[in-house]
C-alpha cells in the first residue's frame, strides 16, 4: 500500500513576511519559497511590519505593489486596524482578506487599548469581512463580550491559554459568531523548553505550561484551524539581550501535524479541514481558490528537523532537531509542479496576490 497521499494546496492564515520593512528577515521570495517546500501554495499576510504598517490605503498599495512579480506562491493581504484609520475602511474592505485589531503587545506598534476605539473600529470593519484579533488572557473575555454587544463575528488568533479555549468553547455553545486558530509551537512547546531554547523561544503569545498545550489538544474540535504565525526574525536578533518575538514555521508546521495524524492524535480528514476547508471558508477564498492545485505528501517518510533542510531567509527553527514523520514531496500550483522531490521550482512571479470573494 503506497504511503503518498495527495492533499489540496494547503493555506496558511496567518503570517508574517517582514516585506517590506524588515526584509533582511524575510522576504516575499524566501518567504513564499519556505510556504510552497512546506506545502503551503496560499498565505495570508499580516499588516504589522516594522515601519511599514499596512494601516493606509497607499501602505496598501505599497504593499502589493512589492509582493507582484516576487512572490512564488499566492499572498492575501490584511488591513491593520488603528484608533485613527476606520475612514479609510470602504476604500480597502474589497482588497483584503480581513481587518487585523491588535489588543495585546507584539511585533510593531498597532496595539489599540481604548475600549471606546475598539468597539468603533468592530462597529466601522464590514459585517460581511473577516476581523482577527490578538487577544491575550483577559483580553480574550472582553471581546468576547463585545461581539456579544456589537453583534459581529471576530476570529482569534494563536489561541495558547486552556482558559481561551474553554471560553471560546463557551461562545461557541452560546452561538456566538467566533472562530479560531492554533499555532503548531503552542501545540508543541512549552515554557519547559525555554532553558534549551532561550532566545529562540521567545514569542507573542508566549509558550505556556504543559496544561495550556494540553488543554490545546484536548479541545482540538473547538479549533477551526491551524496558523503558523510565522514570523521570522535574524538569529542575531533571537540571541540579543531582548530577543525579538516571534518564530518561523512555515516549513515546519504541515510535518507537525502529519506526525500528529501519524500518533492518532487527529485525523488525515481533519487536519485537511484545519489547514485548507476552514481557512477557505472562513477567509472567503471560495470552494476552491487556487484550481489545478494540489500537494503530494508521503505520510510514512521518517525524518529530522534541521536548519539545512529550510528555505527562510532567518536560518533557524525551534524545532531544530525533532523527528517528525511525514513529508512534502510535489506540490502543483495552477498546473505547474513548484515542488519535486523537496525542491523549490517556481520562479517569482508563479503567485498572485489574491482578493477575497464576497
Amino acid at each position: 500500500m503506497t504511503s503518498l497521499v495527495r492533499l489540496p494546496g494547503l493555506i496558511d492564515p496567518h503570517v508574517h513576511l517582514r516585506d517590506p520593512g524588515a526584509t533582511h528577515k524575510e522576504d516575499f521570495l524566501t518567504g513564499t519559497r519556505a510556504a510552497l517546500a512546506g506545502g503551503i501554495t496560499l498565505v495570508l499576510d499580516m499588516p504589522n511590519n516594522p515601519g511599514a504598517p499596512v494601516i493606509s490605503p497607499e501602505a496598501l498599495a505599497a504593499k502589493e505593489t512589492a509582493a507582484r512579480g516576487r512572490i512564488v506562491c499566492d499572498v492575501g493581504l490584511f488591513y491593520g486596524a488603528s484608533a485613527g484609520n476606520t475612514r479609510t475602511y470602504e476604500q480597502v474592505a474589497g482588497r483584503v482578506v480581513g481587518l487585523k485589531l491588535y489588543l495585546d503587545h507584539t511585533t510593531g506598534d498597532l496595539k489599540v487599548e481604548e475600549l471606546e476605539a475598539i468597539r468603533e473600529i468592530m462597529l466601522a470593519w464590514p459585517r460581511n469581512k473577516p476581523l482577527c484579533v490578538h487577544a491575550e488572557d483577559r483580553t480574550v473575555a472582553m471581546v468576547l463580550g463585545l461581539v456579544a454587544s456589537v453583534g459581529r463575528g471576530v476570529h482569534f488568533c494563536h489561541v495558547s491559554e486552556q482558559v481561551e479555549i474553554e471560553l471560546i468553547r463557551e461562545a461557541k455553545g452560546r452561538g456566538l459568531p467566533v472562530t479560531c486558530e492554533v499555532a503548531p509551537h503552542h501545540l508543541y512547546l512549552t515554557e519547559g523548553d525555554l532553558p534549551r531554547l532561550q532566545g529562540y523561544g521567545v514569542m507573542r503569545p508566549p509558550l505556556k505550561r504543559a496544561s495550556d498545550r494540553d488543554a490545546l489538544w484536548a479541545n482540538l474540535d473547538v479549533i477551526d484551524m491551524i496558523a503558523t504565525d510565522h514570523a521570522p526574525h535574524t538569529i542575531e536578533e533571537k540571541r540579543g539581550e531582548k530577543p525579538a518575538f516571534g518564530v518561523p514555521g512555515l516549513e515546519t508546521s504541515l510535518p507537525l501535524m502529519l506526525t500528529a495524524v501519524h500518533h492518532g492524535k487527529l485525523s488525515l480528514d481533519r487536519l485537511v479541514e484545519m489547514m485548507y476547508n476552514a481557512p477557505a471558508r472562513i477567509f472567503r477564498l471560495g470552494t476552491k481558490p487556487q484550481p489545478e492545485t494540489y500537494i503530494e505528501v508521503d505520510l510514512r517518510h521518517k525524518w529530522t528537523i534541521t536548519t539545512e533542510r529550510l528555505h527562510s531567509k532567518c536560518g533557524w527553527t525551534p524545532f531544530e532537531g525533532m523527528d517528525v514523520t511525514g513529508a512534502v514531496e510535489t506540490v502543483v500550483l495552477r498546473g505547474r509542479t513548484v515542488v519535486e522531490n523537496g525542491e523549490v521550482k517556481a520562479e517569482p512571479g508563479a503567485g498572485i496576490v489574491i482578493a477575497p470573494s464576497d
